[in-house]
């Protein structure tokens, strides 16, 4: 039965995502916040969903949403017992980090991140033993031991803002985690050298004898986004071809020559700013894809290009139906064990203190 709050979210819906989203799908949707938002305030939690949640959660029950750092930030304000994280676990263990007297869910315990598992805390070590003179930033999508290794954490929206601080610094050369493309992206960014280095089958180093001994020098690892590296210059070619005013936007975990190739590289916030202030006519993002449905549904003037259109399959392992049943249940907890939190705190503190 339909009840008056599954119907008052129902027409917010339609109004939102009448142009996304069937009208089916739109009133089980609305059906299934409604049963959320009971369960909300009997649990006193709050959902925090990040940019590249599907649309029907998104626009329903989502009490906060944005990218890893303004999510982060934004954590400490929040009035509530429970969080329910509705992005990836590296997402959930920072919220459990940055506000230890919070009980921090997230919806599926499947919701893991390729970026993330390319690296491990061992493997920060070893590079800490073979090149010790270099201070190491963490991408914030690490999970919490390769945090609790770092010196500072930065995200896509600050990463070289982050390098060009060290480099006032006299710091000029640092180890850049894990993702080889933002790495490669940042170093470009900045005028400095590159080197790629990764875990080789013993389990050491590849790469390290190339680090040069003197000059600017940002070393990354051997590890992609398995939706953002996908993207090629072909695909911006086709959209050109086709579309002669599209604007594109790359995220920079897209390969080197993806970015030169895009009108405008920046983060997921990055991108909803860039939108909101220059209303493009069409626009082709290179990023997860529900991120485009949120931003066409947000600018409905705006003609999203559907030429390459990529879903991570870790945020799709999220939706309004598990978010519910996680509320049910209150599963699944994700906590850090304390030591290691600790570590992992200084570096994401730094990270937020620098934004």
């Amino acid at each position: 039965m339909t009840t008056a709050r599954a119907e008052s979210i129902y027409r917010r819906l339609v109004a939102r995502l009448g142009r996304v989203l069937p009208e089916m799908e739109l009133r089980h949707a609305a059906e299934v916040a409604a049963e959320i938002e009971r369960l909300k305030v009997m649990r006193q939690a709050v959902v925090v969903a990040h940019n590249y949640m599907e649309p029907a959660l998104y626009y329903s029950v989502a009490d906060l949403t944005g990218d890893s750092l303004d999510l982060s930030r934004r954590l400490k304000d929040l009035q509530c017992r429970t969080v329910v994280f509705c992005g990836v676990r590296f997402m959930a263990e920072s919220a459990a980090i940055l506000a230890p007297d919070r009980q921090i869910l997230i919806p599926s315990p499947r919701a893991g991140c390729s970026l993330a598992e390319s690296i491990t805390a061992e493997d920060v070590r070893n590079l800490k033993a073979a090149l010790p003179e270099m201070p190491v930033v963490s991408y914030v999508n690490t999970y919490a031991e390769v945090k609790a290794e770092s010196d500072i954490c930065c995200t896509s929206s600050n990463a070289a803002a982050v390098l060009r601080k060290l480099g006032e610094k006299g710091i000029r050369r640092v180890i850049f985690l894990p993702d080889e493309y933002l790495a490669r992206n940042t170093a470009g960014e900045l005028g400095w050298n590159f080197v790629v280095v990764g875990r080789n089958e013993n389990g050491g180093l590849d790469g390290v004898g190339g680090v040069p001994g003197q000059g600017a020098v940002v070393v990354g690892w051997r590890g992609r986004c398995e939706v953002h590296e996908r993207f090629t210059v072909a695909d911006v070619e086709n959209a050109r071809r086709q579309f002669p005013d599209v604007t594109v936007l790359a995220h920079p975990e897209c390969p080197p020559e993806v970015v030169e190739a895009a009108d405008f590289s920046g983060s997921t916030n990055a991108m909803i700013s860039y939108v909101e202030r220059n209303g493009p006519r069409r626009l082709l993002l290179l990023t997860e894809c529900s991120m485009g449905d949120n931003i066409q549904a947000a600018n409905p003037d705006v003609e999203i290009v559907r030429l390459c259109t990529l879903r991570c399959p870790h945020m799709n392992e999220v939706t309004l139906e598990q978010t519910r049943w996680s509320l049910e249940n209150m599963e699944y907890r994700v906590t850090v064990e304390d030591t290691i939190a600790e570590a992992a705190a200084r570096s994401l503190e730094g990270m937020i203190a620098f934004a």
